[in-house]
């Protein structure tokens, strides 16, 4: 039995005993302050929750990633007034190099009817498990911290539904990759998978990309620090330190079939993973200006879809090129004002899929 399966007999096991402590039975009626979670699935939190009953962060510590993280939870607005009712989830996954406790999208706040987690994926952790898990940063393992911990964790502390049709996967950007590549890699979990402006193709079709993370990865800073994209602050530089190009999938360089992890983790190329999973898409094309990253994106986007026709598969695909229809804050670029649309998009249709 694998892990994921494991988790989730344990869950039904102590549900079915009475033993799950969800947030809501614990929590006083009218109290405002986050609810108490329990310890567990090798998380452990540290200090308090900050934030409202229901939006709020915690701070936990984990083996697999080394240092503190953010896990951002929001709550639906009449989460405590039915103890007895339970939610769907949308586990959305953040750009690079962005925290969880920055993700204030108001779309994200909408729905009355489904719980987000936005779990932290690290300034430059591409949802994966490093190759290298000896370099300067540590441990590296974040889709272990996913899948293994923080789902469980989230099933066994708030009255989720605890089954594929009633959980989402996300994310924007690295995320968007993230989002796909979980998906993929587990099926059983996931019912709906989206990308938000994502890394989906990290093959030699999109080197461009692939080009982008190993960036990230060995802190070139002209490129993604300081630059006209304005990614982060060189005084506080998130992608240091550096380390090797091969720390994350091995090598990135096509030569003798040697980049055969990047193809592996490559969404692209395993689209037919998918099958029995909703699939969708958002992209624009930064208004057509190579200086745009989102111009790069939609190439990938194409790639995947392409991908996706050859399978025959169904799919919701949306490219809004230069985003003067899509919504009156995108310009089609690679920002939080198209990916803000972009989820009041996605949300109704996920509330829709949770509910038939």
């Amino acid at each position: 039995m694998s892990n994921s399966g494991r988790w989730r007999r344990a869950v039904a096991l102590l549900a079915a005993a009475g033993l799950v402590m969800t947030a809501g039975t614990a929590q006083a009626a009218g109290d405002t302050a986050p609810p108490p979670l329990t310890d567990g699935y090798g998380l452990t939190q540290v200090g308090t929750a900050t934030g409202t009953a229901t939006n709020f962060v915690l701070t936990v510590t984990t083996p697999q990633v080394s240092g503190q993280h953010h896990i951002k939870i929001i709550l639906p607005g009449g989460y405590y007034e039915d103890p007895a009712r339970r939610y769907p989830v949308m586990y959305f996954l953040h750009g690079s190099p962005d925290d969880p406790a920055a993700q204030n999208y108001p779309a994200l706040s909408t729905s009355n009817s489904m719980i987000t987690v936005i779990p932290d994926g690290g300034a430059r952790g591409w949802y994966a498990n490093w190759l290298d898990q000896k370099t300067a940063v540590g441990a590296q393992n974040w889709e272990n911290f996913h899948i293994n911990q923080v789902i469980p964790f989230i099933d066994a502390n708030l009255r989720t539904i605890a089954s594929k049709k009633a959980r989402a996967v996300a994310g924007v950007s690295m995320g968007g990759f993230g989002a796909l590549h979980y998906a993929q890699d587990h099926p059983d979990l996931f019912g709906q998978t989206a990308s938000l402006s994502g890394d989906t193709d990290l093959s030699v079709n999109s080197m461009d990309l692939r080009m982008a993370v190993v960036a990230s990865l060995i802190d070139a800073t002209g490129a993604l620090c300081g630059s006209a994209s304005g990614a982060c602050d060189p005084a506080n530089d998130p992608y240091k330190p550096g380390v090797s190009s091969d720390a994350l999938f091995g090598t990135p360089y096509p030569v003798l079939n040697g980049d055969w992890r990047w193809n592996e983790a490559d969404p692209s190329q395993h689209m037919d993973k998918l099958a029995g999973v909703g699939v969708s898409l958002y992209v624009g094309n930064g208004g057509g200006r190579a200086t745009e990253p989102e111009f790069w994106i939609e190439g990938a986007a194409k790639h995947t879809k392409a991908a996706m026709d050859a399978l025959r598969m169904p799919y919701y695909y949306v490219d809004y090129g230069d985003g003067s229809a899509w919504g009156t804050q995108c310009n089609g670029g690679h920002n939080s004002g198209c990916w803000e649309q972009d989820l009041r998009d996605l949300i109704p249709r996920l509330e829709r899929a949770f509910a038939s």
